[in-house]
Formats: C-alpha cells, sequence, structure tokens
C-alpha cells in the first residue's frame, strides 16, 4: 500500500517550527498494468478515498503547497509510480470516484455531457488517461473540442498531471475560444488587460495609467481596476471614470472595463449606473465552502449570471493554492482544486451563452463575453517558490483552462517573498509564451503600486509581441493608428510612449479649445502628481521601443531592493512597546524564515501567548472591552515602525471614538494592545477567540488587526482588518474567517494617511458593523 512517512524538515534549512510536520506519500511498486482502483484494492481490500486523493496528489509536479497538504510524493521516483498507476486508469473511473462531493462538484458534473449519451462518449469513457493524453497530443483543434463537453474538471485535471511542459505547450498552442465577434484569445493573438491601481483609489492615478498603456499600444481587451475601498460610492467613481474614458474615445463597444470588487457591490453600483459597470468580476475557489470565504454561493453567482444580458458577461480570477491556504483543501491537491473552479465558470458561460443579445451596429446575436485569469503566482512560497514551478503552473493552468472552453489569460507574477527576481521573471515569460495564453496584465512597471507584487509591464507585451509575432486585436490596433500612436507603416511613430499625447486627444474629444501647449502643460502636472503619490507613470523607452526607460527601470530595481530589505528585516525588541501597555505576544513562527515560508506558522498562538492572553481575560472579570486593537509585524515592520505611521491612526481613533457619543458610550476599548511578533492575519482571530469567546453571549466584539502589507511600494503601507462577530460565534474555534472581515489598506502618510483610515474605520464600525 501506499505508505505515510511524516518529514521533519531540519531548521538549520528553513527554520521551522517543530511543531509543522509534513506528510509525504510512499508508493511501493504497481503491478504491471495495474490502474490507481485495482491497487487501492489490493492494498486496502475495497476503495479508499484518503489513499485515492494521497495517489492523485503524489502524481503532481512538487510543489509546497501540496506538500504541505501532506498529498505529495516522498521522492520523484513515487511521483512515477503514481502516475504510472494513474496513466491506467480510464476516464469513465476517474469521473465515477470524485475526490470530493459538494453543490460544486454536482454542479460542475450536471454541466458535462454524459459519457453514456452517444458512442462516441462511451468511447471517450473507455479511453485509459495515457491513452487520452496521447489523443489530445495527436488530435487538430477541432477533434478536440468535440471532446470537450464530455470532460469532467477532475479528468481534466489528472491528465494534465501525466504531461511534461512540452505536452502542455504543444496542447494549448492550438486550442483557443476567442471572445465572439473578436479574435482576442485566438491563435497568434496575445492581448493585454490594463491594470490601473493606485494605493488611494486615486482617479487621477487611474485614468492616467491607462493613457499611459495606450500611449504604448497596449490595453485591448479590459481596464481592470483593482480598488482599495469596497465603499459602492467609491467602486462607482472608478466605474463612471474608466467609463468615461471608454465613451469618450467611441471604445464602449470594442473593450470593457471593470472594478474587481466583491461581485455584490458591482451588483449595486449597476442599479444606479444601468448598463455602465462592464464585465463583472468575481473571485471563485474549488469548494462551496472555499468559495465562502469569498461570500460567494453558487446560487449568487447563477442569479448574477442571469443579470448579464449584453456583452460584457463575466470576468474570474483564480490561483493554485488559494482554496488551501484559506483552509479549505479538503484533502485533495492544488491541481483538481483550480480545474474545479474553471469547471464552475463552464457552467455559468453555458448559462450567460443561453441569453442571446443584438448587437446595436449589425443587428445579430453573439455570445457574451466570458473569460478568466489564473494569477499563478500571487500567494506565496507556501504554495510554490521558484521560476520552474512558476512556469509548470501557468502551462498546467492555461491547458485546463483551455480544455474547459474557456478564454484564459494569465497573470505571470511572483510576490517578492518568493525565490523569483525580476529578471527571472522574463525568463519564466518567455518559458511560456509559446503556449499563446488569451492575455496578461499590463502595467506602466513589472511592480503593481497598490498589490506589491512583480507582474507583467507595458515593455514586457511589446517585446513578447517582438520576439513572438503576437498581434492585438483588430480594432484597438486600428485605434492606435487613428490616435497616432502608430504609424501607417504599423510601426511606432513620434507620439509612441507619451501619455500626455493621449491626454491632449483626451481633451479634443471633449471638446477643449485651448493649445496644445497648453494642454501639455496641464499633463505634465498632472503626471507629477500620481508619481509624487507613489504611481509610476512610464514615458519615453530604452535602445528600443520594447525597452523600459533606463531611468525608471532603476527606480523599479531600487524599489525591489527596497522591498526585500524590509521583508526580511527582523521586528526589533521594543515592537511591544510602541503603544502604552502594549502587550507582546508571538506565534509559532521559529523566525522571519520559518513565518515566510511557512505562513500556517505565523497563524497559530504560542503556548506563552496563549496564556498571556488567558490572564488578559481573566483580569478582564466581567468587564470585557468591545474593541481590541491588535498590532502585527506582517510582512513589513517598517510599515509599523515608520514614524507617522502606527501612532497616527491610534490616536485619531481615540479621539473620533470619545467624540462619537453613540460609540463611546455604548462600547469600549481594551487599555492593553497586543503586538505580535510574526503574526498573520489569522493570528488575530485566533486573539478574539480566547479573548471574546462566550457560548452564550449574542453581544458583538470586534478586533482591530492592524499589520503591515507586502512591501514594494514607496509606502510602506500597513492595513487594518475589522472583524466583528457575536462571542458565540468567537466561542466556535475557526469559524471567524475572512469572509466576515472588512479591510482597510495602502494605510501610511504618504498613501491613504492614518488619520483618514481612522475615519473610515469608523464609518465601517458605526455604519455597517454595529448598524448604529
Amino acid at each position: 500500500m501506499a505508505t505515510v512517512t511524516y518529514t521533519l524538515v531540519s531548521s538549520k534549512v528553513f527554520g521551522e517550527s517543530d511543531s509543522f510536520r509534513f506528510e509525504k506519500i510512499e508508493v511501493p511498486s504497481p503491478l504491471v498494468g495495474e490502474d490507481l482502483f485495482q491497487y487501492i484494492q489490493r492494498q486496502k481490500g475495497s476503495f479508499d478515498l484518503t489513499l485515492y486523493r494521497q495517489l492523485l496528489g503524489a502524481a503532481n509536479e512538487f510543489k509546497e503547497g501540496d506538500e504541505i497538504a501532506g498529498i505529495s510524493a516522498a521522492s520523484d521516483e513515487d511521483r512515477l509510480k503514481a502516475r504510472m498507476l494513474l496513466s491506467e486508469t480510464s476516464l469513465d473511473n476517474i469521473r465515477k470516484h470524485s475526490v470530493f462531493t459538494d453543490e460544486q462538484s454536482e454542479y460542475i458534473e450536471g454541466t458535462t455531457r454524459s459519457f453514456q449519451e452517444t458512442e462516441s462518449g462511451k468511447a471517450i469513457g473507455k479511453l485509459r488517461m495515457k491513452e487520452f493524453r496521447e489523443l489530445l497530443l495527436l488530435s487538430t483543434d477541432k477533434e478536440i473540442n468535440s471532446l470537450l463537453p464530455y470532460l469532467t474538471s477532475d479528468i481534466i485535471a489528472c491528465v494534465v498531471k501525466l504531461m511534461s511542459n512540452k505536452d502542455l505547450i504543444t496542447i494549448s498552442s492550438k486550442i483557443f475560444h476567442p471572445l465572439a465577434g473578436s479574435l482576442m484569445g485566438s491563435k497568434g493573438y496575445m492581448s493585454a488587460r490594463v491594470q490601473p491601481n493606485s494605493p488611494t483609489d486615486n482617479i487621477e492615478d487611474i485614468v492616467w495609467q491607462v493613457f499611459d498603456a495606450w500611449s504604448y499600444s497596449v490595453g485591448d481587451l479590459v481596464l481592470g481596476n483593482n480598488p482599495v475601498s469596497s465603499n459602492p460610492e467609491s467602486v462607482a467613481k472608478i466605474e463612471m471614470a474608466l467609463y468615461d474614458l471608454l465613451t469618450t474615445f467611441k471604445l464602449e463597444n470594442t473593450l470593457s472595463h471593470s472594478v474587481l470588487a466583491h461581485i455584490d457591490i458591482q451588483a449595486e453600483v449597476e442599479k444606479t449606473y444601468n448598463g455602465q459597470t462592464g464585465m463583472w468580476f468575481q473571485s471563485i475557489a474549488g469548494t462551496v465552502k472555499a468559495n465562502q470565504t469569498f461570500d460567494v454561493t453558487l446560487e449568487k453567482l447563477k442569479k448574477y449570471a442571469s443579470q448579464r444580458k449584453g456583452k460584457f458577461g463575466l470576468y474570474a480570477e483564480t490561483g493554485q493554492g488559494a482554496d488551501e491556504t484559506n483552509g479549505h483543501g479538503e484533502g485533495f491537491d492544488m491541481l483538481i482544486h483550480e480545474s474545479r473552479k474553471y469547471g464552475l465558470w463552464r457552467g455559468l458561460k453555458q448559462q450567460l451563452n443561453t441569453v442571446a443579445f443584438e448587437k446595436p451596429s449589425e443587428g445579430s446575436f453573439s455570445e457574451p463575453w466570458v473569460h478568466l485569469n489564473d494569477v499563478a503566482g500571487f500567494i506565496g512560497p507556501e504554495v510554490f517558490r521558484t521560476k520552474e514551478q512558476l512556469v509548470r503552473c501557468c502551462l498546467e493552468d492555461l491547458v485546463m483552462g483551455k480544455l474547459h472552453g474557456l478564454m484564459i489569460g494569465l497573470d505571470i507574477c511572483t510576490t517578492l517573498h518568493m525565490d523569483v527576481s525580476l529578471d527571472d521573471l522574463d525568463w519564466c515569460i518567455d518559458q511560456i509564451m509559446p503556449a499563446n495564453p488569451g492575455y496578461l496584465m499590463a502595467l506602466p512597471t513589472k511592480n503593481d503600486p497598490m498589490l506589491s507584487y512583480l507582474t507583467t509591464s507595458f515593455s514586457d507585451h511589446l517585446r513578447i509581441r517582438e520576439k513572438f509575432g503576437y498581434k492585438i486585436n483588430d480594432a484597438m490596433w486600428a485605434f492606435f493608428k487613428q490616435m497616432e500612436i502608430i504609424g501607417e507603416n504599423n510601426k511606432p511613430s513620434a507620439h509612441f510612449g507619451d501619455p500626455v499625447w493621449m491626454y491632449y486627444k483626451y481633451r479634443k474629444l471633449k471638446g477643449d479649445s485651448r493649445t496644445i501647449e497648453e494642454i501639455y502643460a496641464e499633463g505634465q502636472g498632472c503626471i507629477a502628481r500620481v508619481r509624487e503619490r507613489g504611481v509610476p507613470i512610464a514615458d519615453g523607452y530604452g535602445a528600443n521601443h520594447w525597452d523600459m526607460n533606463p531611468d525608471l527601470e532603476q527606480e523599479i530595481r531600487l524599489l525591489y531592493a527596497d522591498a526585500k530589505k524590509c521583508l526580511w528585516e527582523e521586528t526589533p525588541a521594543q515592537f511591544g512597546k510602541f503603544l502604552p501597555h502594549g502587550i507582546a505576544i508571538s506565534t509559532l513562527s521559529k523566525d522571519r524564515k520559518d513565518y515566510i515560508y511557512h505562513p500556517q506558522s505565523g497563524e497559530q498562538l504560542s503556548r506563552d501567548s496563549i496564556y498571556a492572553l488567558e490572564i488578559l481575560r481573566s483580569k478582564w472579570k466581567k468587564s470585557i472591552p468591545d474593541i481590541q486593537v491588535i498590532v502585527s509585524d506582517g510582512l513589513n515592520v517598517s510599515s509599523i515602525i515608520d514614524e507617522g505611521h502606527l501612532l497616527p491612526y491610534i490616536n485619531e481613533l481615540n479621539s473620533l471614538l470619545k467624540s462619537n457619543y453613540t460609540l463611546s458610550d455604548d462600547y469600549s476599548v481594551s487599555i492593553d494592545p497586543l503586538f505580535i511578533q510574526h503574526g498573520r492575519v489569522r493570528a488575530g482571530y485566533r486573539c478574539g477567540e480566547l479573548l471574546f469567546g462566550d457560548s452564550a453571549s449574542k453581544q458583538k466584539k470586534c478586533i482591530l488587526h492592524i499589520i503591515g502589507e507586502r512591501p514594494g511600494t514607496m509606502h510602506h503601507n500597513y492595513s487594518v482588518y475589522i472583524t466583528v462577530a457575536k462571542g458565540s460565534d468567537w466561542n466556535v474555534e475557526g469559524k471567524i474567517d475572512h469572509d466576515i472581515t472588512r479591510v482597510i489598506s495602502g494605510i501610511s502618510d504618504t498613501a491613504l494617511h492614518p488619520k483618514d483610515a481612522a475615519k473610515e474605520t469608523l464609518r465601517i464600525l458605526s455604519s455597517e458593523l454595529f448598524k448604529i
């Protein structure tokens, strides 16, 4: 039988706490021709779900996320044996044995054609996985497309486990599902989602990044902003700003916009601004419980899908490891989790395709646009760490998305705490591009000024197009020629890389009668303000038009170096003394390296810390405060200890609470702030459980968890996680999680000012959470 070994990774290698042991799967040699189920029967005497999941996990290419889940192969030899068993297993048998059953898996099964419906379906079901792999490699695109309706998400994930990177590129480069009425998503086309993010949701920051993108002939699929605030009024302002750009340039039927707030918020904004919210976005997961972390249900998604009746339908983001890091691994591997997300999105796409819409200009009918973006490297080293793993993950997800019939793009990205550098990212891009993803992200530089991670820049898009010969949407190429960014010879013009030129064109379309000199002077002033807020704006280029301006390149490398310094900086010994009466506690992370590479260690409190909180709770007796302030170093202790960061927030919040009669009269704040060394967000929930848990209490209690954000911008930002729950809910271990937590992010003296963040905190406490 497959045996489980418990591997204690040496602390000399990873600095790991002794309390974290990872199971690894050893696979004794199978018999010749033996499949998974015959093997399990021989070893266990009957079907064993745990062993089934372990063997499927062991067949994966190695990733830390599977290792942490205890389903990774103990060695390359064990991985090969697991693949041998899988390769002999029929598609029909995989379909009959679900690794995990819930409403979402049943929905995927129900939206997949049965093998028994047709003779061709029966033949497909009888194929062994190794035969199915060969069929995909040797078949034409039309032949593969005829198979897709019969493929469940688990079957798709399983065949991908058996493929080499070369296999994945071969298959991905011949399957395409372009968006209706365009060539985006077609062979030879590679589009861009402009990602105009701002640390403060500043409209000027956002629109100028769009001008910037278009000045480099980048941005043909969607203008997709990640908002800091989920406040509907703030989201609406961004929606309208992006919509204004599209309508002013008469592009509202050519590309879409999307503000990546929760889908509930987008639907709320749509009620006021009918038809102006573009693509509706939602992050999705692979199981019902994992989707609850995003506060979505299958019924909610189906309801919103039924409301999308125009050209621009739905847009999703996913990423391997998200379910596991949110505590919903359910015992099966990351690849199947990811594939089930695509199965969910395929079902919703089918629902949208039943709702025809009329094109105003043509009077004909077509399918709404539905696409998905795989954010492969956003989570961190707990999922995978290396550039080779990033390439593998992107290729796996591309093939799985395309085998689900989806137009899929990639966010080829890395966090600053992974072992992937700026230069490594270029290498990864070159390895992945032959697989022809539908689109990539596009920012002025590789560094996102709000999310603090590394992704693809405008310059990367230009280099890829030059090296691989990829085109962009023909309608947008014509627009760039109309704007004189691209000349009639299809080469960059004198205005290429000049965002002020696009602003000049915008102002003229608005009827501005000023001279070009006056508009240019205004535009340069706008750029100066945007840059002052820490948002890069690219202009010009280097030796080639696809090379970034050398000065901007140097600036980004300096930011990268500062981020690495902040990330690995040890928390000072006096950390717990930054506020009066501060109580210093810690997590199970042994040191900084353990904290970064093994995030679970930063989610659990040490024994001494638990004891300290029990003492604090007993000291309160029956006078339990309503609000507990918690401060964690997080991924950037500088964001907490920098002058002008923490104290202005705390002082302003205290002042606001005292001046708010209702809050000050009814709610009290603990006078003992907690300082957690090596603390993650979930460590705050553990504090809440220990301090507020009471099985009989219906009274709401709140934690305000201040924590250092990912470094990578000039700001050294922190966030405030606001979590309110009844004492009876705090009493249930693990019940409180991200789905009920509100976040205020991007706080520093140079971004969202701490005093303004305190005002927003009070607004949430008074208006939305305490319902006063």
